[in-house]
């Protein structure tokens, strides 16, 4: 009899055993975030590295369509040059409908080690381009870079909102700091490796390959989901269906949209317009690093001022001064206008760059959807950004500069519109 009480006994303990350890389960995949930690902190640095890499890689472009039209590759004008920056960020971003659905279903860390190799060999043997060889850039800077970057750039993102709730905002604006960090070491390094020490491009693009190399393999070992997959998976058809009914996300895709057709009007094309309007080598050369070297300290202002200041709010300010200094660079011509239009839009597309994915956050209402979410908005960026270099790059024959002023102007004063619309229905949302 005392053996049979003490089996119920043992029983009934094992079942307790069970539903704490569901209950903790469920807690894990549903509760809150530890918002910080080590190994939180641990992931942000992994996905920082992530977006020095790879993005920073591709919004340094401009060093390259500077040595390309002048050096390198002259039989090609500077819009077929411009298609090489401007295929990479297309597909990186594209690739986010693929990675984005495969990060939903738990496959982060394949998506990780592959885009990490897949870039690291792009680059290198983007060495191996001689003096005119377009299509061999075109293959490894533009498709190599863009496919390997798209499988890492939003699972990088997504893992950090498995550890940060309230502080979300701020973590990923670090995170995308690192755009910028990539962005001022890359000109310095390529510039000062061809035109100051006098290496070839061979050698130059090898170094920087290496250093991009290292970073790609310490963000694989700091980057870890918190939290196992969902059980449920989304049905894609389903999930599009719903989107296209959902009035607040579609206004965020256009934010998106002309936030990528005007986007890289000063980043792709400032140093060529320090260099054409006959400033020095030297002054053109740090223009760029000027411009990301402010864009990384919008990033950082971002990531303190979002815990006062929603998403929307940020995202107007930094879209208005962003179309400003568009505008404004038809009248580029000295070197304080240079510096003026580095500063004033690098704090402003650091801000952007950052506060894109929160705002995409704050729209979306279904946890286990941001993946695939995060994916569609940035496929339409994307779309963008392949087209709107080339045509930059057409409408500045002869180096007029107003025309493709007015055109990445006009692109950002849309982004603003589409910004104050979901900021007014949210604001409605929120008082109703």
């Amino acid at each position: 009899m005392i053996s049979c009480n003490e089996d119920r006994l043992h029983s009934e303990k094992h079942d307790i055993e069970v539903d704490d350890k569901c209950s903790e389960t469920r807690s894990s995949l549903t509760g809150t975030c530890p918002d910080g930690g080590l190994r939180a902190w641990s992931v942000v640095l992994g996905s920082l590295l992530v977006q020095f890499s790879c993005s920073g890689y591709v919004c340094s472009y401009g060093v390259f369509q500077d040595y390309y039209t002048r050096v390198y590759m002259t039989n090609y004008s500077a819009s077929a040059i411009s298609w090489i920056g401007s295929v990479a960020p297309f597909l990186m971003l594209m690739m986010g409908l693929l990675s984005g659905r495969l990060y939903d279903r738990g496959y982060c860390m394949i998506l990780l080690y592959s885009g990490a190799l897949i870039v690291s060999l792009a680059l290198f043997m983007l060495s191996f381009t001689k003096p005119n060889q377009y299509y061999l850039a075109f293959i490894c800077q533009g498709l190599g870079l863009g496919l390997g970057g798209g499988m890492i750039y939003i699972p990088s993102q997504a893992v950090v909102s498995q550890y940060f709730d309230k502080r979300q905002p701020m973590a990923l604006a670090i995170v995308l700091s690192g755009v910028s960090f990539g962005a001022i070491l890359t000109p310095i390094m390529i510039n000062n490796l061809l035109e100051t020490a006098n290496l070839s491009f061979a050698t130059s693009t090898r170094i920087h390959a290496g250093l991009t190399t290292v970073a790609l393999i310490l963000a694989c070992v700091l980057i870890r989901p918190r939290l196992p997959p969902p059980n449920m998976h989304v049905n894609l058809f389903a999930c599009l269906k719903k989107l296209s009914k959902d009035r607040l996300y579609t206004i965020t895709i256009g934010v998106f949209l002309f936030f990528g057709l005007g986007l890289f009007f000063p980043i792709f094309f400032l140093q060529l317009a320090a260099t054409t309007h006959g400033l020095s080598n030297e002054f053109a050369f740090y223009s760029l690093v000027i411009l990301n070297g402010c864009a990384c300290a919008g990033s950082f202002i971002c990531a303190f001022v979002s815990q006062k200041i929603r998403a929307d709010y940020l995202t107007i300010y930094s879209a208005i001064g962003c179309s400003v200094v568009c505008f404004a660079f038809a009248a580029v011509g000295s070197a304080t206008s240079v510096v003026l239009i580095g500063v004033v839009y690098g704090v402003s597309y650091g801000i952007l760059i950052s506060i894109l994915t929160p705002l995409a956050s704050l729209v979306n209402d279904e946890p286990k959807e941001l993946g695939f979410r995060l994916g569609i908005a940035y496929a339409f960026a994307g779309v963008a950004e392949l087209a709107g270099p080339p045509i930059m790059g057409a409408l500045l024959t002869g180096y007029h500069w107003w025309r493709p002023a007015l055109f990445a102007g006009m692109a950002m004063l849309a982004c603003t519109a589409c910004v104050i619309r979901v900021a007014f229905i949210l604001r409605g949302r929120n008082s109703a």
